[in-house]
């Protein structure tokens, strides 16, 4: 049986990269004794699929693993016996389980929330010039980048692939009733909100915005000067509107 479960990456974690994080649910499954299925052949491992993988020093609320179990205990247990082998920094908040052929958390995203927010310590723009220049920004009609591939370079108009932004959260999160949120603060108050097209198709990372942004305003672009903060992580609805669900609503 194929299960979803949800997790939160905060704190010093955030330095840690996608292939340590997967080692880190498989010791952590082999210490809570959960009988996962494995894989057969000479290497058996066990069968677990990550949505899109964060990048190293971004924060998140909103993680998904997909874990195939050969029998599984009640949620509450086995929630709890997967965090006692965890951290407070990594933590399994929901799990539930998949329908029969349903699609695999990596192939499912579709789009992302995040929160972009710069650092304190950092010359930049005021809260007001950021707001007045970023706007501006947006109302291109095209923002074209040079994406880098592993074996070339294209020109790409990123801003179809922009689906929404917004400076405070009661705006972005609207329509949203549960908003606990657990990214980083900083006193500068410089900061945006995204919902972006993600995944495997057309994956937007906001490092790319933000760069492409810089270049707008006349700002030498420092990729460590912000910090990003992923609150969730959506699949396309089959509905005729289209809109974009939680991975964790199947």
């Amino acid at each position: 049986m194929m299960v979803r479960m949800k997790f939160i990456k905060t704190g010093p974690v955030k330095f840690i990269g996608h292939l340590d994080i997967m080692r880190f649910f498989q010791k952590a499954v082999r210490r809570a004794e959960l009988d996962v299925e494995y894989s057969q052949g000479f290497n058996p491992h066990q069968i677990m699929s990550f949505a899109s993988p964060l990048g190293v020093g971004l924060t998140s609320q909103s993680e998904y693993v997909d874990i195939s179990f050969n029998t599984l205990e009640e949620k509450s247990v086995v929630l709890d016996k997967l965090n006692a082998a965890m951290n407070e920094f990594i933590k399994v908040t929901d799990m539930v389980m998949l329908p029969e052929g349903f699609k695999n958390a990596m192939a499912s995203v579709a789009a992302a929330d995040y929160l972009v927010s710069l650092k304190d310590g950092y010359d930049y723009l005021s809260v007001e010039e950021f707001r007045q220049k970023f706007t501006e920004f947006m109302a291109n009609e095209e923002i074209v980048i040079l994406k880098k591939t592993k074996k070339s370079e294209i020109e790409t108009d990123i801003r179809p692939f922009i689906y929404s932004y917004s400076y405070t959260p009661q705006e972005f999160f609207a329509s949203q009733s549960d908003t606990n949120d657990l990214a980083e603060r900083y006193e500068n108050g410089v900061k945006v909100y995204l919902k972006l097209s993600s995944g495997s198709v057309n994956n937007l990372k906001p490092e790319l915005i933000f760069e492409a942004f810089s270049a707008f305003a006349g700002i030498e672009f420092n990729e460590y000067a912000f910090q990003i903060h992923r609150y969730e992580l959506y699949q396309e609805s089959t509905l005729e509107d289209k809109s974009f669900l939680p991975l964790s609503e199947v």
